[in-house]
């Protein structure tokens, strides 16, 4: 552990240069990253090892709050209501798209209604992070890029009800136990409750107190302190740290505009280091031997996630009436899926390792199939929301606030 820091220091100079190496071929730096990680990783040399990794895995809560937090500060009132209850379409759709098409494709292939409901509870959660930082790379702005950072700001919320939902369904088509709705309705109905109003509260005092600050270096110090705080808060009551950060930003931005680009403007001026570890770290968790072992059912899951995330972006998208470049391209810009899909994955193994063989066996399918998928999404998620913005013509249009 002495050398943990050494190690950080190698893992993001080494980041960094894979990240301009992969710019050369026109691809998002992010992957640049991935592979570093996956290169340095276990599945390679081993030099971010697990006792390593388990040292820095507090840097993965910190950044994905960070994401959170400027996601959230890009949702303006304004913009938000331009989109109407399109946004609302569309996140619906997509989540909903991806449930079904996964929960299907699995059903047909295993003939197992609790293991259609458990994969289906999985597809519909997707990794914020990998979008953002891509949208943030080639500062992208115009309609599609509004729409991204509502989609994969909000949809985790959704994606948080349906995994209840489906679980205790999948309990029940399992075990033949009866479900109480209400029992079903609060976990989730109190984790998002109570992920909002802590933002909201920490948003809101800390844009009070930020507004008479105009010190970048005060600014910076504030600002991050209110995401520590929110962040740890969020995990010491099991909230959503995602949705805590990003209810903080969103007030942070619409109550206190100047004072939140201000925050918004040195934070960002100094993430990239902090990006960089994160999807190094995420890139040295995924395990290349998994690929083989995820087999049929990962082919379905990957192409079933993906068919509904796009049809249902789609679907939503037209209905909607949303702009031409929302209906085309939303879906592709949705693809990336990591930490909240691997937490979910967890969960299921907490919930079914104890029903005895068949539950234990369950738990190991899950997380062998979503941790081996998920390498294919954190690498084609960021490509395919680097086209998505390609095509919709949006890249190198935002300005520096």
């Amino acid at each position: 552990m002495s050398f943990v820091l050494f190690f950080m220091g190698v893992a993001i100079l080494c980041g960094f240069l894979a990240g301009k190496i992969v710019n050369k071929f026109r691809f998002p730096a992010v992957v640049g990253y991935l592979l570093a990680g996956l290169f340095l990783g276990p599945s390679f040399c081993n030099l971010l090892g697990t006792e390593i990794l388990d040292g820095v895995g507090v840097l993965n809560d910190l950044a994905l709050g960070l994401v959170a937090f400027i996601i959230g500060s890009e949702m303006r009132l304004g913009v938000l209501r331009k989109m109407g209850k399109g946004i609302a379409a569309i996140i619906l759709a997509e989540s909903f798209g991806a449930f079904l098409l996964v929960g299907l494709g699995v059903y047909l292939l295993t003939h197992k209604v609790y293991l259609a409901l458990i994969f289906g509870a999985m597809a519909p959660a997707s990794a914020p992070a990998g979008t953002a930082i891509v949208l943030q790379e080639y500062k992208a702005k115009g309609p599609l890029t509004n729409a991204l950072y509502a989609v994969v700001g909000l949809d985790d919320g959704l994606a948080i009800i349906i995994y209840g939902f489906a679980i205790a369904f999948a309990k029940l088509s399992l075990t033949g136990e009866a479900v109480s709705v209400q029992e079903i309705i609060r976990g989730p109905f109190l984790e998002i409750l109570g992920s909002v109003l802590l933002g909201a509260v920490i948003g809101y005092v800390t844009g009070y107190f930020l507004r008479r600050i105009h010190k970048k270096e005060e600014i910076l110090a504030v600002s991050l302190a209110a995401v520590f705080i929110c962040t740890g808060v969020s995990k010491y009551f099991h909230f959503s740290l995602i949705l805590a950060n990003l209810a903080m930003g969103m007030v942070f931005a619409n109550v206190f505009l100047i004072t939140n680009r201000r925050s918004v403007n040195v934070i960002t001026s100094m993430i990239l280091p902090v990006y960089i570890m994160f999807f190094v770290i995420a890139g040295a968790h995924l395990q290349i031997t998994l690929l083989p072992a995820m087999g049929f059912l990962g082919i379905v899951y990957v192409l079933c996630r993906a068919g509904g995330l796009m049809g249902g972006s789609f679907l939503g998208a037209s209905i909607s009436r949303a702009e031409p470049v929302i209906r085309k391209y939303l879906g592709l810009g949705i693809l990336s899926q990591a930490g909240v899909a691997i937490g979910l994955a967890i969960m299921v193994t907490r919930e079914f390792s104890p029903m005895g063989e068949i539950g234990q066996n369950i738990a190991i399918l899950v997380i062998n199939t979503i941790a081996a998928t998920t390498i294919v999404f954190e690498i084609i998620g960021p490509i395919a929301t680097k086209i998505a913005i390609s095509r919709a013509g949006e890249i190198g249009k935002s300005k520096k606030r």
